[in-house]
């Protein structure tokens, strides 16, 4: 498995592009293997049940969470496939600012910190909303979670944004600010469900106020 993540970001985005020297290419494609392989190996060694967890069906996964997860699965699909398309092989995007790549490269770094540390802290962080009973499922209120209530999903909505710009794909902003709308869908969603289900999440959630964005939303 990872040695198929580590080949499959740079086969996309590389190959798509049609570019081998495509230096925006491999920095996006670097980002993503580091950020996949640290999170796999983290949960392998430290967590198996957590990569358990994030590999096998589960009966209780809640049935509207099913239709946005792959409404997700898709858009993420063309996210990463159309921004080669658009930004190298068939140059659609106009080229964008070198200041703006450099924005997108920034916003990476963030993003990295944001998907590892959840990773890390919270061990029931599961890739589909349900309330994990099996796994004695508690709150979890410390470190980043102390900020705000959802950082994972603020590390993806990091990367959505950074990835186009530092690309150059317009394409990409429009699949991307399409999936950040899904991704807000869902928190509604799994707040709901928490709140509902999870013992102390009401609590937890008038102590952190913020869901992404602190001072914000």
């Amino acid at each position: 498995m990872s040695l198929f993540v580590i080949i499959f970001f740079p086969t996309i985005i590389i190959l798509l592009s049609g570019n081998l020297l495509w230096a925006e290419g491999w920095l996006l494609s670097i980002w993503f293997d580091a950020m996949m392989f640290s999170n796999m190996i983290y949960m392998y060694k430290k967590n198996p049940e957590l990569f358990s967890e994030r590999i096998n069906k589960h009966q209780n996964q809640k049935k509207w969470d099913k239709y946005l997860l792959t409404l997700l699965f898709v858009l993420s699909a063309f996210w990463l496939v159309g921004m080669p398309l658009d930004a190298q092989m068939f140059s659609w995007s106009p080229q964008f600012p070198l200041s703006v790549k450099i924005i997108g490269c920034i916003l990476l770094i963030p993003a990295f910190y944001f998907l590892i540390r959840a990773t890390i802290e919270n061990p029931y962080l599961s890739t589909v909303v349900r309330i994990q009973s099996d796994r004695q499922q508690e709150v979890i209120s410390t470190g980043i979670y102390s900020i705000v209530r959802h950082p994972q999903y603020l590390g993806i909505i990091l990367q959505i944004i950074g990835g186009p710009f530092l690309l150059g794909s317009i394409i990409g902003l429009i699949v991307g600010i399409c999936i950040i709308i899904i991704i807000v869908l869902r928190i509604n969603g799994e707040e709901k469900m928490l709140v509902d289900e999870l013992v102390g999440y009401l609590e937890y959630r008038e102590k952190v106020k913020y869901r992404l964005l602190p001072g914000i939303w």
